[in-house]
């Protein structure tokens, strides 16, 4: 296997380095090359990639090394398949990146054991950290892993534990270990779940000895600090919006968010978008199809605000810091058995900048709301819905209640759910009712609530 160090020559794009562009093989399949998961570590910046569905769909793929100097070196342990997990384990200070374990110095160790599974998410242990770690897999395996002899053992099978709908493709991404429980994500989703006839995405949480089902509907990622009270946060989507679950003191909380394009609305296109520290306890948050700034922090069990950023288009499997670096993943051209006849190698590309900018990516812009032609109780406010970094606000109201319906709009301006009315509208029987908030209206978040039980649409544009 190849395994010399490739030089540059430091061409530089806009931030793109073409000598340390990745691909995978034309043959005997053409699959993906995506860039599965960033880790820096042992004085490097490491990243696996991945083919579409374990090393029977491709090839060429695998774990790649680049140092201070940005040379890349393909390590001899590479191995191909589908990996996106990635974890610091600190007891025995080694990460676990793909199936390989890597030390300090930089030695690597691979799990042959776990090459075949396309590994979504590591995460720590319930009961003996030290020792033992737990595997995810996209086809909902959940593992055990013994550190020391290398055992493995599978704990459970998650489309029978969560009740994954027949002739649904399991499609799980994420996972992460706090207060006491492992949660899970799994982002199916596709037109059957945007119809309603079915529901297969799931976020659960798992204590040791019974799985709980929080949502049914498509959920990316989830994942947190080991300290600032350790807030849990997952992110998702369904049909009205995109979906912000936090756990904190003891209890979950739902909020949604715009959604900054449609083009993510199908699971195969959510490819991993992460939340990951990007500057020193401060988060970046990849959702949906914009960034987000986000405080690993909650007082009062709120979250006071998520700031947009901006929007995007680019699909990000990983991002992390390296040497002063904010750089991302890719995952750029995907052949995928020839489905797209105008992609010829698969490839994918790094982007090396400063966090700040991605302000200069486009204007946070995006749609979704609360309510989508939702069953509406009455008096019951809607869940929270973002609304500062905004600056052009129109909402949309309808229902098919044969009467007058009244919709009470709050804004919570501090952030700390203290709810002030803004607004009543009255939407007749059968009409629409449009809405223009003043330019540069804001506030932390926006809710509804109608008068009457319906079917309801609250739903805004933000340009």
């Amino acid at each position: 296997m190849h395994t010399s160090v490739r030089r540059n020559h430091m061409l530089n794009i806009g931030g793109v380095i073409p000598g340390l562009a990745v691909k995978g093989d034309a043959l005997p399949a053409r699959s993906e090359s995506g860039i599965g998961g960033l880790m820096t570590w042992a004085d490097r910046l490491w990243f696996i990639t991945y083919v579409s569905h374990t090393r029977t769909t491709g090839a060429g793929t695998g774990l790649y090394e680049v140092d201070e100097d940005l040379q890349i070196r393909k390590r001899p342990e590479s191995v191909v398949g589908t990996y996106a997990n990635r974890l610091l384990h600190t007891e025995t200070n080694q990460v676990i990146l793909g199936p390989h374990i890597i030390d300090v110095e930089g030695n690597v160790r691979t799990i042959e054991a776990l090459q075949d599974h396309r590994l979504a998410a590591t995460m720590r242990h319930l009961h003996d950290p030290a020792n033992k770690v737990y595997f995810l897999t996209m086809e909902g395996l959940f593992l055990e892993f013994d550190l020391n002899t290398f055992n493995i053992e599978q704990l459970y099978d998650l489309t029978q534990e969560l009740q994954i709908p027949r002739g649904a493709q399991p499609h799980f991404k994420s996972g992460h270990t706090s207060h006491g429980r492992v949660v899970v994500t799994n982002n199916t989703y596709d037109e059957r779940d945007f119809a309603g006839t079915q529901a297969a995405g799931r976020l659960a949480e798992w204590d040791g000895e019974r799985w709980t089902i929080l949502e049914r509907t498509g959920f990316n990622e989830v994942t947190g600090r080991m300290n600032f009270g350790s807030a849990i946060f997952a992110t998702g989507w369904d049909k009205a919006s995109a979906i912000l679950r936090v756990f904190t003191d003891g209890s979950w909380s739902r909020y949604r968010l715009p959604k900054g394009s449609h083009t993510f609305d199908h699971f195969w296109q959510t490819e991993w978008p992460r939340i990951r520290e990007v500057e020193h306890e401060r988060f970046l948050m990849d959702c949906h199809g914009m960034f987000y700034e986000l405080s690993p922090t909650t007082y009062g069990g709120k979250v006071w605000g998520v700031r947009p950023i901006s929007t995007h288009l680019r699909v990000v499997p990983d991002f992390c810091a390296f040497r002063g670096f904010l750089v991302m993943g890719g995952n750029q051209v995907t052949p995928t058995h020839d489905s797209n006849l105008l992609a010829g190698e698969p490839q994918a590309g790094l982007w090396f900048g400063k966090t700040d900018d991605l302000w200069q990516f486009g204007k946070p812009r995006g749609w979704g709301g609360p309510w989508w032609e939702a069953p509406v109780k009455s008096d019951v406010p809607s869940d929270p819905y973002l609304m500062t970094g905004f600056e052009h606000k129109g909402l949309h109201l309808y229902h098919d209640a044969p009467q007058t319906v009244d919709i009470t709009i709050e804004v919570d301006f501090l952030g700390t759910q203290n709810w002030q009315t803004y607004d009543t509208l009255s939407i007749p029987a059968g009409k629409y009712v449009h809405h223009e908030f003043p330019t540069a209206f804001s506030a932390h978040w926006v809710r509804f609530t109608s008068n009457t039980t319906c079917n309801a649409t609250a739903y805004l544009m933000y340009n």
